[in-house]
């Protein structure tokens, strides 16, 4: 009959589960960690007991712990290869861990008496400690198989009783004698070890199933994210396009290219006008953040002009500005080119973004000036500002996602409260980081630094 023929039984009767595979990887990583612990306690016994007892048992005993260690590893290799579709090769695993517990809790069973036959009655200190440490050990550290530790306590405790029943059987003494306390002293530490063991296992199967708890928790985790992401992708997209046709047919009014827009409605079609660039930014800036969030944002890196780019973005933003009654201006501190491995048009939402803050908070007639220059082998971007300020302690909160420093009605300035949160993201997949100064009344400038990308002049 072969093993898997002999498994068969076991196998109808105990199915296949996650938590035995868990069982099993949890014990043999365990008896792995273990290893150099075990062979240093397995080589002081055998060494001690074989210069005072018997040197040729003590290397019988030895080798066949050292196979047992070897099998051991071997069976360890075995279960971290093993998934949940494999059950039978689980329940083959586990039959021979058993295999092998009860050789090894034999050897030492066996080896121990043996010490103990040879000493005079009552004189069995270091057998009976020898099999106390290895029950202890097994408690500690066997508790995640339960058959393998039953094995295990039951093999240690026969030995334990043979011992003391032996010198009461062949000395035959009176109640009073210390034979009899040895051997209800046995029994007491018997109950330790039975007591330890159950305390061990509780310990064990709590934490599994509050690890089960966090796995299942992680998971419904993980399908509600997939569905709200799904859910504010298809929403975003299906928002966009009649947006798009609102806007443009607002755009066109506005402009006066079908014809003058009449007195009294000039200013609601400003506000309608106005507030479809708000929600059309504001698909955007989530569509961008859902991008980023599952890792789908996409990169084009490539070699970029700093100061080109700060030219850019102000020309491009001029319009903005001007709506907002503030002057935009380029600072050219330095005619030398400054360049930069990043995404053009992504560092170009980075731009914008900090531009349009910078012009939504500004007092009407101000100025905001925007720049670039060498800060010690990395490139400063900046954008400077006179408006209103940040007040000092909220740093921790002005680039978190939804956040408004004011959230009130009657803030100086809308927004969706994710445009700095997605700059952040973007600058720091860069490699570069995102900071601001500020005084309350006086002004901000946030800046981007990134690493400076040395390149040849062209000859």
């Amino acid at each position: 009959m072969t093993l898997s023929e002999a498994t068969q039984p076991i196998m109808n009767a105990f199915p296949a589960s996650d938590r035995l595979l868990q069982n099993l990887k949890d014990y043999t990583a365990m008896s792995t960690e273990l290893l150099w612990q075990r062979q240093l306690i397995f080589l002081s016994a055998s060494v001690l007991t074989g210069f005072y007892f018997s040197p040729i048992a003590a290397a019988l005993f030895y080798g066949t712990i050292m196979l047992c260690e070897v099998q051991d590893l071997i069976l360890a290799r075995r279960a971290k290869r093993l998934s949940s579709e494999d059950g039978k090769a689980i329940f083959v695993t586990l039959v021979w861990i058993l295999l092998n517990t009860l050789l090894s809790a034999s050897a030492i069973c066996v080896y121990a008496v043996s010490v103990a036959l040879m000493q005079d009655a009552g004189g069995h200190f270091t057998p009976l400690f020898f099999l106390f440490a290895a029950a202890l050990f097994a408690a500690m550290n066997n508790h995640q198989i339960v058959l393998a530790l039953a094995l295990r306590l039951i093999l240690y405790g026969i030995s334990f009783i043979f011992i003391t029943i032996w010198d009461l059987w062949h000395e035959r003494p009176g109640l009073e004698s210390e034979l009899w306390l040895h051997f209800f002293t046995v029994v007491f530490v018997m109950y330790f070890l039975i007591d330890s063991s159950a305390a061990y296992l509780r310990l064990y199967r709590r934490n599994l199933a509050q690890l089960e708890t966090l796995r299942e928790e992680h998971e419904r985790t993980k399908i509600a994210y997939i569905a709200k992401s799904q859910f504010i992708s298809t929403v975003s997209h299906e928002l966009r396009t009649p947006l798009t046709s609102v806007k443009g047919s607002l755009d066109l009014i506005n402009s006066g290219a079908l014809g003058a827009v009449p007195e009294k409605m000039h200013g609601l079609m400003e506000i309608a006008g106005k507030n479809a660039q708000r929600l059309a930014t504001l698909i955007n800036d989530v569509l961008d953040l859902q991008k980023i969030e599952a890792g789908e944002m996409e990169y084009r890196i490539s070699v970029v002009n700093a100061q080109a780019l700060v030219f850019e973005a102000v020309e491009s933003t001029i319009g903005y500005a001007d709506l907002h009654e503030v002057h935009l201006e380029c600072a050219n501190e330095n005619a030398e080119p400054f360049f930069v491995e990043a995404d053009e048009s992504r560092l170009m939402q980075v731009m914008a973004n900090l531009i349009s803050n910078a012009a939504k908070f500004s007092f009407n007639g101000g100025t905001v000036t925007v720049g670039c220059k060498r800060m010690g082998g990395k490139v400063r971007i900046y954008v400077k500002d006179e408006g209103i300020g940040i007040p000092e302690g909220v740093k921790d909160r002005v680039f978190e996602r939804f956040t408004q420093l004011d959230s009130s009605d009657q803030r100086h300035a809308g927004g969706t409260g994710l445009g700095l949160n997605i700059t952040k993201e973007i600058v720091e997949h860069f490699g570069g980081t995102i900071d601001y100064e500020s005084e309350v009344g006086e002004g901000t400038t946030f800046f981007v630094d990134l690493p400076e990308k040395f390149v040849d002049p062209i000859p």
